[in-house]
């Protein structure tokens, strides 16, 4: 069984990566639309999945760090492409809600959307991010973790 809880934010990035003159270069901003899904069996005592209280305030911490924000100012959205927003919001919604199964980000006026769901072992970031009050976890030895690899020392 799964229960989703969706917000929105709008905000504004730019990709240093491509030419000048380019669209995607200069400054733009979007509106986002995130819907974060978690899976489980019903609590045989609150016969919730998770309590949608409890997502709604943890969405509205993640909400307030990216809401009318410059992306690439904030920690670990250098590069805020729809991936990297994907897995920014995942790290510190997947440590608190055991059971997320994807994080779905949205540009309905692009039509353009990426969802994921922790199971891309490859992923590798800069910086973590730690703005909304979650234990700072080192990103690479969670990718290298979940592929399997030896330990790195965290610093």
């Amino acid at each position: 069984m799964e229960v989703a809880y969706r917000f929105g934010f709008d905000a504004a990035h730019h990709f240093e990566n491509y030419p000048a003159g380019h669209p995607y270069r200069g400054i733009h901003g979007h509106s986002f639309q995130v819907e974060v899904a978690i899976e489980g069996a019903p609590d045989p005592t609150s016969g919730f999945v998770a309590d949608l209280g409890e997502v709604q305030a943890a969405c509205g911490e993640v909400r307030e760090a990216l809401d009318h924000r410059m992306l690439n100012e904030i920690e670990g959205l250098a590069k805020p492409s729809l991936e990297n927003i994907c897995l920014w919001i995942w790290r510190p919604l997947s440590a608190r809600f055991p059971g997320l199964a994807r994080v779905t980000v949205r540009r309905d006026s692009c039509g353009q959307s990426c969802t994921y769901t922790g199971s891309e072992p490859n992923f590798r970031e800069e910086t973590p991010s730690t703005e909304i009050g979650v234990t700072p976890i080192f990103w690479n030895k969670l990718a290298d973790e979940v592929a399997g690899k030896p330990d790195h020392e965290v610093e």
